[in-house]
């Protein structure tokens, strides 16, 4: 038997979905951004590891403290966007939750990870 798998966002990522719905009738590139989001939160549903694995030594602090991350996936969207996401069991034993963290820019990226500009 498949397991379910559901999509949560974080408050974070759900912030920065709702903005992106908003503005996405009016706006090219959040349209763009926004549209990807929902097929790549499409190809999650299909395959939950569709992201590229972050090592474990490299996933953010804050997302370690908040969330109990212990794995961690990225997904590229256009404009150097990426959505940030973990799996979890979710309350029974037929159901995986990705639940995604983030839907950031490049720079907000660069920063949570501490990348350096060269």
């Amino acid at each position: 038997m498949d397991k379910k798998v559901r999509i949560i966002f974080s408050p974070e990522a759900e912030k920065i979905y709702n903005y992106l719905n908003e503005k996405a009738s009016f706006s090219k590139n959040e349209k763009i951004i926004l549209n990807a989001a929902n097929k790549k939160i499409a190809l999650i549903k299909d395959n939950i590891h569709y992201g590229d694995p972050i090592a474990k030594k490299l996933i953010p602090k804050e997302y370690k403290i908040k969330y109990g991350v212990v794995n961690l996936f990225r997904v590229e969207l256009p404009k150097f966007w990426r959505m940030l996401y973990t799996l979890t069991n979710g309350n029974s034993e037929i159901e995986i939750i990705a639940f995604i963290l983030d839907v950031i820019d490049h720079k907000e990226y660069n920063k949570k990870f501490a990348y350096k500009k060269k």
